[in-house]
């Protein structure tokens, strides 16, 4: 019993070993030679003017939340509608009490007003 702890321990130690070797040799294969452009930040091609802080508006934090949970829901219904016909009459409740979460998420949001755009 103790020689299949002994896998599980060689494939620990090669699995934390893997990486470290793949990144020494690369580091020790690497071309070296700097020089001041490969060193420069690239944004694009043009220089960087200024501060490149910019702080966006919570409202579209908000729409990028509520995108991603509708997208999530076309994600989770997709395969309930190919299987629709293999499914009974308790995954069809289920696939409504889902999009009734959904829905109440949706009016709340609306009601709160975070759908405005201001």
């Amino acid at each position: 019993m103790l020689s299949d702890y002994n896998f599980i321990g060689v494939f620990l130690v090669v699995a934390i070993l893997f990486p470290f070797v793949a990144l020494g040799l690369a580091w020790l294969l690497r071309p070296k030679k700097p020089n001041p452009v490969k060193t420069e930040t690239y944004e694009c091609g043009p220089q960087i003017i200024g501060d490149a802080w910019v702080q966006f508006r919570a409202q579209y934090y908000v729409y990028a939340l509520v995108f991603v949970v509708f997208d999530i829901e076309a994600a989770f219904l997709f395969p309930w509608a190919v299987a629709y016909s293999r499914l009974g009459l308790w995954a069809l409740a289920e696939a409504f009490l889902f999009l009734a979460i959904l829905t109440v998420g949706l009016v709340y949001a609306w009601r709160k007003g975070a759908l405005r755009w201001q």
